[in-house]
């Protein structure tokens, strides 16, 4: 029967090699009794414990999660648990496939091969298949084993560190491609708007979290924009707010706004969620196509902030809102009219921009006061666009006293009444537009989802 692999191994293994002292098993069936281990010296005070197996079966039972190095005879019989477990089947001599079944039971151990002087192709084989090193039994003296159990033990230390390098390099290229394919795309062709976006999960390493955003321009004209917050920090919510952007995406465009949307929303929500503890925030905006005016919807979610032309920002009203999706059976929310005026900047934000602390080791938050005067400052010094976003969340970071632990988005649409006038002298939509800004070109032109 196949030798069974000792549980927890791998890890442990992988830990002894970097104590003082090195453990080596043996596997040398010789009946004759010409094969003694030479007496290892201690080098740079490390010492070298030797156990020995006459047999795989052996082998086995003393395959412990201390050894470090396995010295395997090539000349060790095929026995019946190598033809039981499919190794006997292998194409080479029996000593390939002896040492194959050895590297399947002991898969994160340094395996040295041992053969006679004049079988070098198949030394040579034995590292091509798996060994870290071979020895010829003729040569072998304690100064040459004690060396290369060293080396074969921190080759194969570095070769399983590469490994796992490697595959955490290929699931992060993976999931990397995964998240930016999840993002969005704004859809503002023939709008005068001007677009800008800052994202920030707050999950170590990854490219998407719980907070979601999304813009598109309907055919009449009207450009709508929204971000949400689903509560928690998990892959499991960062799924389910791309479920619910892509939602709101196909209900704009099939002409749903304000109240009934966000119903419609609400119950995508209670269908895909995993508990019914779990909900989402949302702010919904819907500009007219002369851009002077909007309809505001808020669902448990901050109010947007907005930027008119030779006045202070300021908040947007916010007392008429509605609960969070997925809090409340059959609840409503009320659809605001908004003024906003010819030339504009609205920015629209989740929680994770204003919870931040003020002060590595202090209790008072940034908050949404302090969120406005923070960009009232930086408008002050002409920042606009991506570079106010960028200062925005690079500040808020600075005052936090490091990275933030909730997930930022933040979304920027300005409209300059000026510039709007200088492509349409005659107050009639042009065919020269302000296209938004996108990261590659060649997504901004990808359809709806």
């Amino acid at each position: 029967m196949p030798v069974p692999v000792p549980q927890q191994r791998a890890e442990a293994a992988a830990e002894a090699s970097h104590g003082a002292d090195l453990t080596l098993l043996v596997i040398d069936d010789d009946p004759a009794g010409t094969f003694t281990v030479p007496e290892l010296p201690a080098a740079a005070g490390t010492r070298v414990r030797i156990r020995t197996a006459r047999n795989l079966t052996e082998a086995g039972r003393l395959l412990t999660d201390d050894v470090d190095c396995i010295l395997l005879d090539l000349a060790l019989p095929t026995g019946s648990e190598t033809r039981a477990s499919g190794a006997g089947d292998a194409a080479g001599p029996d000593g390939l496939a002896t040492l194959q079944h050895v590297l399947r039971i002991a898969p994160s151990h340094a395996v040295l091969a041992l053969t006679a002087q004049d079988d070098t192709a198949l030394a040579a084989e034995a590292v091509r298949v798996g060994a870290q090193d071979y020895l010829f039994r003729d040569e072998l003296d304690g100064r040459l084993l004690s060396r290369a159990i060293r080396y074969a033990v921190e080759r194969k230390r570095a070769d399983a560190a590469q490994l796992r390098l490697t595959e955490s390099t290929l699931r992060a290229q993976e999931n990397a491609r995964l998240e930016r394919g999840l993002l969005p795309t704004p859809l503002l062709e023939g709008s005068d708007l001007r677009f800008a976006a800052r994202y920030r999960p707050g999950r170590s390493r990854a490219l998407l979290g719980g907070d979601f955003y999304d813009t598109v321009r309907t055919p009449d004209g009207t450009v709508h924009a929204m971000i949400g917050d689903v509560c928690g920090h998990g892959p499991d919510e960062a799924a389910l707010g791309v479920e619910l952007r892509i939602a709101w995406r196909a209900l704009t465009l099939a002409g749903l706004c304000g109240d009934e949307l966000l119903s419609t929303l609400q119950q995508v929500l209670e269908h895909e969620r995993e508990s019914e503890e779990i909900f989402a925030t949302l702010c919904t905006v819907d500009i007219a196509p002369d851009g002077r005016r909007a309809g505001l919807c808020l669902a448990g979610h901050p109010a947007p902030l907005i930027a008119r032309q030779g006045r202070a920002a300021r908040l947007l009203p916010y007392e008429d809102g509605g609960p969070a999706l997925g809090l409340l059976p059959r609840a409503r929310w009320p659809r605001r009219q908004v003024e906003l005026g010819g030339t504009w900047s609205l920015m629209m934000y989740t929680d994770g921009l204003i919870e931040g602390r003020v002060g590595p080791v202090g209790t008072q938050r940034l908050g949404q006061d302090g969120m406005v005067a923070m960009i009232n400052r930086q408008l002050a010094e002409g920042l606009a666009g991506e570079d106010l976003l960028e200062a925005a969340v690079a500040q808020v970071r600075e005052l936090n006293g490091g990275e933030l632990t909730d997930d930022v988005a933040v979304l920027l649409l300005d409209r300059d009444q000026n510039a709007v006038r200088r492509r349409t002298p005659d107050g009639e939509r042009g065919r020269s537009v302000l296209r938004p800004r996108a990261a590659n070109p060649a997504k901004a032109q990808r359809p709806p989802l």
